[in-house]
């Protein structure tokens, strides 16, 4: 009867942990990839849900969104628009739990970050400089990361023949002698990876 039950009250205890163990590749933060991607769905879902169904919501929506003649881009600008507003949101997120965590909870260590930031005269700016401050760093070190990828990009896509850095100073060059062709390829990538992160 003993065995009995030590077994049952180990069974007890080790079908509940067992459930709080998430399954293989369940449970584990997702790669920037997949966060990127989710970004991308929910903003997908969140314009389908604002184009409604009838004639009258979809033309509104697209009154809204459309930047071409047809506003037939309305649907994709929508999505851009609503993945660079949560990327702006996470961003300042981000900054506001760094900022709190540098500010501390002892009155010296908030004194100290008043004075660090703080630009009124009673320093209560404070929190909103540092967020306001990091945020514009954070954007600076992703601009500077893009345009680092973006070069090495456009040099893989150069080459090294005669042919195929002809063929991209024809694509990227605007200049009389298409010299200008490895910025204007940087700058294009640049960008396009700025807008889609």
């Amino acid at each position: 009867m003993t065995r009995f039950l030590i077994i049952a009250a180990l069974f007890c205890f080790a079908v509940p942990a067992a459930l709080a163990v998430p399954p293989a590749g369940k449970g584990k933060p997702e790669s920037s990839e997949a966060s990127s991607q989710t970004v991308e769905t929910n903003a997908a879902k969140a314009c389908k849900a604002e184009r409604g169904a009838t004639a009258q919501s979809i033309a509104a929506f697209n009154d809204k969104y459309g930047t071409n003649a047809n506003k037939a881009n309305a649907f994709g600008k929508c999505v851009s628009m609503k993945v660079k507003k949560n990327s702006e949101d996470e961003a300042e997120t981000n900054a506001a739990k760094a900022c709190k965590a540098e500010r501390g909870a002892t009155a010296q260590s908030i004194a100290a970050f008043n004075d660090k930031y703080g630009t009124n005269a009673n320093k209560k700016n404070a929190f909103g400089k540092c967020v306001s401050m990091t945020v514009k760093e954070q954007k600076a070190e992703d601009q500077e990361e893009a345009e680092a990828n973006a070069a090495k990009k456009c040099k893989a896509e150069r080459g090294t023949t005669a042919q195929s850095m002809a063929a991209f100073k024809t694509k990227y060059g605007t200049n009389a002698n298409k010299a200008n062709a490895f910025g204007k390829c940087v700058s294009k990538l640049a960008k396009a990876q700025s807008s889609s992160s």
